[in-house]
């Protein structure tokens, strides 16, 4: 097991019984980690619950809001919460007006009709306060909506694969290196210098877009779909459909995040030149653009620029970058050592063949 955890050296010779079996320990160790994260998440289910309905929390929850929505069942919760507002207040006022009046009924002037009628409107106030005070707390102390599940067992199962989702993202580290580790043979000492880098970036970038696509674009994509024509429809969130749209929001942005792997992989191939990109960098961010609309299924414009931002911003870095590395080490050079270092690898093969041969010297 010890042997997959390091990469096979680009010299080494393998069987394709050896290449089946490394790739099985290498399976192996996925898998595992993967169980241990995932044992992990649904140990701590509830933060990671939290974490992911947080942003939904302004939307659908009244003290969190700073607009007055219209959908009708915000609108009865809003009600229900002032009502019982207002009936905590009235119940003490009720209990003070009645021990006024009881106060002036024992005035040495009232007369004894004024007397009676201040004891008997004395009592029903302090019986209407009791009430008032039942009703006050009867009325709902948690209006906070949550989200709504329909089937029996979708409980457990949408915390299941909320569960799976955060593993993933945890056990990705992993996953990437021992991906790499299996193909990394495959490549030569020079594809590697140029291979190795782009592999680090993947995860790295991933998890820098998902961040933030949660904390910076999120939230708006959300409170603008919900507040789309609210006081036409009962809005209820259902779980595993609110899962489903996080996951593919946050991940649509991670996956655009690889925008810098792209452009290094195309230009160190030699399929484009840095000075080509900045050329049409229009059609590019055309196409940027339309990818964040795609990733952003809002028409709010400031949403879209949101993602837009740091996506331009990493195209533009990548051709720096790119043609920094074009300059230290050209792509003609390194396949001409490549070349070179093939060929010099070969006549000494070549030599020894042909002393080895008896045929050739007779």
């Amino acid at each position: 097991m010890a042997t997959a955890l390091r990469p096979i050296s680009h010299e080494d010779r393998m069987s394709l019984v050896d290449h089946l079996d490394e790739l099985r320990k290498r399976l192996v160790i996925c898998v595992a980690t993967l169980l241990v994260a995932f044992s992990f998440c649904f140990w701590q289910n509830d933060a990671v619950l939290d974490i992911v309905t947080r942003p939904v929390e302004t939307t659908q929850n009244l003290e969190n809001s700073d607009r007055r929505s219209e959908d009708p069942l915000e609108q009865s919760a809003r009600f229900q919460k002032e009502q019982g507002q207002a009936l905590r207040a009235t119940a003490p006022a009720l209990a003070d007006t009645a021990a006024g009046l009881r106060a002036l009924s024992a005035g040495d002037d009232v007369s004894p009709q004024t007397r009676e009628a201040l004891i008997a409107a004395a009592a029903s106030l302090t019986a209407s306060s009791r009430q008032v005070s039942q009703a006050a707390q009867a009325v709902p102390r948690n209006p906070e909506r949550n989200l709504v599940t329909l089937g029996v067992a979708e409980p457990f199962t949408s915390t299941i694969t909320i569960a799976l989702y955060a593993a993933l993202l945890l056990a990705m580290p992993m996953l990437l290196y021992q991906a790499y580790a299996f193909v990394l043979p495959a490549f030569s000492p020079g594809e590697r210098k140029t291979a190795f880098p782009l592999m680090l970036m993947v995860p790295v970038l991933f998890i820098a877009g998902v961040a933030f696509g949660y904390f910076v674009v999120l939230q708006r994509a959300i409170e603008f779909l919900q507040n789309f024509n609210d006081d036409s429809f009962d809005i209820l969130l259902q779980a595993k459909d609110y899962f489903r749209f996080v996951v593919l929001f946050v991940a649509g942005i991670g996956m655009l995040f690889q925008i810098p792997v792209g452009v290094l992989a195309v230009t160190r191939l030699g399929i484009v030149t840095p000075q080509q990109l900045r050329k049409n960098r229009g059609y590019v961010i055309l196409g940027i653009a339309v990818l964040a609309a795609v990733a952003t299924p809002t028409p709010d414009p400031i949403t879209m620029s949101l993602a837009m931002g740091p996506l331009i911003v990493l195209f533009e870095l990548s051709i720096l970058l790119a043609a920094w590395l074009d300059r230290i080490r050209p792509i003609d050079a390194a396949e001409d050592e490549n070349e070179g270092d093939d060929e010099g690898h070969a006549e000494p093969e070549a030599l020894e063949a042909h002393e080895s041969d008896p045929e050739d010297d007779r």
